[in-house]
């Protein structure tokens, strides 16, 4: 609509623009330089994808449930996968219980309480460089402190230390999701507690923790997949690369005794020049595929289960 001096307006302008109809080369070229990487990454995907089910599929079709249910076996035919997924699991629980409580507890304290100084953005800049160092120095850290140190405490090489280590590992990982879960509720909820005369902790706990918990939630379960498909810090602090059995054994026991995991069960067969090995390696691979696309999905129904629009 044109004004009366017969100009344009700024509204009618942006909509012209937008409408009209014209031949950009670069803008044009970005755009499938970005649908060829998209296409590209998707191809290999898959075919990493086929390759796994081509032969796992095989050997899970032809075992059954015995290949989920059965321990480790030097011969092929025997040999499960159950032992890993125990390890795996009692490795989760020193993640959940750890680093979840400490990540979204440091968090609170850095979005909530902490006052915006020097000493808090050097904090912050550390812990977003500790998300992104390697995890074998995390296994490092985990042999000289969980396994040396503390080895009268850990047991040394055993389930505590790996789950120790795996927990240091994500907790970088757990403080900056839930950080920005928090950063992203409106102010103005913050302002209406205060409004109405609640103290800090009850608008912390009442208002802004219930609308970020889809976040939060999202956050810890995806850094509990990742943990879940670590290597490297678990052969570091001590995880058993070939067979052994673990008899009756306590739960003390267990987790101070020698472990193993479905990520280096899968390193360990992938080494094994038996033919048969390679095989039940793609097995174990979609085994671990679907333990992190549950945790995946239970990430996802979380989110929705308790998402909030403010």
């Amino acid at each position: 609509m044109a004004t009366r001096a017969g100009k344009l307006t700024t509204a009618d302008v942006v909509r012209r623009n937008l409408h009209k109809k014209t031949f950009d080369a670069r803008s044009l070229a970005f755009e499938a330089a970005l649908i060829l990487m998209l296409l590209l990454s998707l191809a290999i995907l898959i075919t990493l994808l086929a390759d796994v089910a081509r032969t796992g599929l095989e050997v899970l079709s032809e075992r059954g449930t015995d290949f989920v249910q059965t321990g480790l076996s030097p011969i092929a035919s025997r040999a499960g996968v159950f032992q890993g997924i125990v390890g795996s699991f009692l490795m989760m629980a020193f993640v959940g219980l750890i680093a979840f409580p400490m990540g979204i507890g440091a968090a609170v304290y850095l979005e909530e309480y902490a006052t915006d100084n020097r000493l808090t953005r050097i904090i912050d800049v550390n812990i977003r460089n500790l998300a992104g160092v390697p995890s074998v120095v995390y296994g490092i850290l985990g042999l000289a402190v969980f396994v040396e140190a503390l080895g009268g405490a850990t047991g040394g090489r055993s389930i505590i230390s790996g789950g120790l280590t795996l927990a240091i590992l994500v907790l970088p990982i757990v403080i900056i999701t839930s950080a920005e879960a928090l950063r992203a509720v409106p102010s103005s909820i913050r302002e209406a507690g205060f409004g109405v005369g609640a103290t800090r902790w009850e608008v912390v706990r009442s208002h802004v923790l219930p609308s970020a918990a889809p976040g939060i939630l999202t956050g810890t379960i995806l850094a509990l997949s990742r943990a879940l498909g670590e290597t490297a810090p678990l052969l570091l602090v001590g995880a058993v690369t070939g067979f052994f059995t673990s008899g009756d054994q306590t739960l003390v026991e267990q987790l101070r005794g020698d472990f193993v995991s479905l990520p280096t069960i899968i390193f360990s067969w992938a080494r094994q020049p038996d033919t048969d090995f390679q095989a039940l390696t793609s097995a174990a691979i979609i085994v671990l595929l679907v333990v992190i696309l549950l945790a995946n999905a239970a990430a996802i129904i979380l989110r929705n289960r308790y998402e909030r629009k403010w």
